[in-house]
């Protein structure tokens, strides 16, 4: 199965100009344009799945285009996505900001979507999808390191109770190192599908990794990539793997 998991900013572009008239401004923004353009690279990639972060579900910003379901008719997915904030956020009220999702995408054989919220930090959102002999989480975690930590504390609960393999996918914001996930890769098990710490962000030139594919031990990675794409801030992760059967992951 192939996986892309990429970190769209909205769609709202990237160069100089996201930052005219004042720093940031390009966030009110978003480019059809762009977004025809990430629909087309994801859909020549042709995934099983798909974990978009940082989608607009149809604010004004996006012409009140609906990006997770724009991408997902394109493709033929079906698809999962929740506002990112949790239910008692204040984020909700205010317009544009109460349209910034999460999504998952996948073919529709998959089944048993959940949605979780992290109890710390703005960005809270955990998709869950439980896929034939899989588990997938896709995440965003906090920008400020303690709330990370903690975010992380509470994803290993899910990881340690889900009933199959995991993939935990998404924008880890580890802006500390990944040496970071040192503790949580220990606890779970998951190792990194992305062996030469191969960095995502930012797109022009990357320097940090701060987006990953975390495994369990059962999941055999057959390849991994981050494609020269400047579409958003950061760049796509790709990944093939196929899950092994007990005898064989044992024997591994």
């Amino acid at each position: 199965m192939r996986l892309l998991v990429y970190n769209i900013r909205y769609a709202t572009g990237t160069g100089p100009a996201f930052h005219l008239p004042v720093p940031g401004a390009g966030y009110l923004r978003s480019s059809r344009k762009t977004l025809d353009d990430i629909t087309h690279f994801i859909r020549d990639q042709d995934p099983d799945l798909v974990g978009l972060i940082e989608v607009d579900t149809g604010s004004m910003r996006s012409g009140l285009v609906n990006q997770v379901e724009y991408i997902a008719n394109h493709l033929g997915h079906y698809t999962a996505y929740q506002c990112k904030y949790g239910a008692a956020s204040m984020n909700l009220q205010l317009p544009i900001v109460r349209k910034q999702a999460n999504a998952l995408l996948a073919a529709p054989r998959v089944h048993g979507e959940r949605f979780h919220f992290f109890p710390t930090g703005i960005k809270r959102l955990v998709i869950e999808l439980e896929l034939d002999e899989c588990c997938v989480f896709l995440v965003h975690l906090s920008i400020k390191y303690r709330h990370r930590q903690e975010q992380l504390a509470h994803l290993h609960e899910l990881v340690r109770t889900a009933p199959k393999p995991v993939i935990v996918a998404g924008d880890f914001n580890t802006f500390t190192g990944r040496d970071e996930l040192f503790l949580f890769k220990q606890a779970t098990g998951l190792r990194s599908a992305n062996t030469r710490h191969l960095a995502s962000y930012p797109a022009r030139v990357p320097r940090a990794e701060l987006d990953f594919v975390l495994v369990s031990p059962q999941i055999e990675v057959l390849d991994f990539r981050i494609p020269d794409v400047r579409l958003s801030d950061h760049r796509p992760l790709i990944c093939d793997f196929r899950v092994r059967s007990a005898a064989n992951a044992t024997a591994a």
